[in-house]
């Protein structure tokens, strides 16, 4: 057994001491008792004991939480989530990171709420993209709360790539809203422009061309000229459905410079149809004349002759009948 082991398990005994009671003290002293949890965790990890660091991590939380030192059983859980990230589940992480987000916010510490709730989502933005997602949007959330649009920008901008990725192109759209109103309120009114090409993008993905029309005509004056131009072409491409001009604009060098899930995008995004010309009637030349058959003009003196005859019955009898009147 390493040093290290049995310096976590005398750390664990301690704290386990602290929680009894006494003649001499009637109260666990939880405070104790969470400082030793607390290197006793740190103990595990050096030792590469990684399970028991984590239940230490979460014990000692509890016994902050009790002594209502919630900034520091915040931290506990923070750092369970860190030493866990490859034993726990996707389901264990989000709600350690929700938890310890909230306590965050009791101590009134709402960047650090935020920040845990950020490291969770990479952890599972890569297996569980739907869970980073939901993270993301509630630190973007917790952020705008304390006032920090900027920090808040940033953790839906994720969230919105990942919606991109996943091809869920309606929530997509409304998490792109919602980044724009973060820098509206900031004054970025660049990011504005750049984020208008990115929803007239999901849009389109969406195929809906009329609302990418929409949002063009809403945020377009945030637009540069190399973004105008850009939107401008793609949108009259779709306008009179000119596949070879719309796919010359989702080929533009502004569109491929793009964050990658956005330039990935418009290599997916179908074509107008376009409208196909007839195709021209093709006359071959020295073609040989078509076949006459030689009893056609025999044929043809018959039916004149019984064609004839007819006529002249009619004749006869009408003839006969006016007679007959008389």
């Amino acid at each position: 057994m390493s040093a290290k082991l049995t310096e976590a398990q005398e750390h664990y005994r301690t704290a386990e001491k602290f929680l009894k009671t006494s003649l001499l003290r009637w109260k666990p002293d939880y405070d104790s008792a969470a400082d030793e949890y607390s290197q006793a965790a740190q103990c595990y990890r050096i030792a590469r004991d990684l399970k028991n660091s984590k239940e230490c991590h979460l014990k000692a939380s509890e016994m902050y939480k009790k002594n209502r030192s919630f900034f520091h059983a915040g931290k506990a859980l923070e750092n369970a989530i860190i030493v866990s990230k490859e034993l726990s589940t996707p389901d264990e992480i989000y709600t350690l990171a929700c938890e310890s987000s909230s306590l965050y916010q009791q101590h009134g510490s709402g960047d650090s709420g935020a920040n845990v709730l950020d490291k969770a989502a990479k952890i599972l933005e890569e297996n569980s993209p739907e869970k980073a997602v939901k993270l993301y949007q509630q630190a973007a959330d917790v952020s705008s709360t304390e006032s920090s649009q900027h920090q808040g920008s940033e953790y839906i901008s994720k969230s919105s790539r990942i919606l991109v990725k996943l091809q869920r192109y309606d929530e997509a759209v409304d998490s792109l809203r919602r980044e724009i109103g973060y820098h509206q309120e900031a004054g970025n009114m660049g990011a504005v422009g750049r984020l208008t090409v990115a929803i007239v993008l999901v849009q389109l993905a969406r195929g809906d061309a009329v609302a990418a029309e929409k949002a063009y005509k809403e945020w377009g004056s945030n637009c540069e000229a190399p973004e105008m131009q850009t939107i401008e072409q793609l949108l009259q491409a779709y306008d009179e459905e000119d596949r070879d001009s719309a796919k010359r604009a989702l080929a533009s060098p502004f569109i491929r410079s793009m964050d990658v899930e956005y330039a990935r995008l418009a290599a997916s995004i179908p074509l107008p149809e376009g409208i196909e010309p007839l195709p021209k009637a093709v006359v071959r030349e020295n073609a040989a004349p078509s076949y006459v058959s030689p009893n056609a003009a025999n044929m043809e003196g018959r039916d004149q002759q019984e064609d004839n005859k007819m006529d002249y019955n009619k004749d006869e009898k009408k003839t006969d009948d006016e007679d007959g009147l008389c």
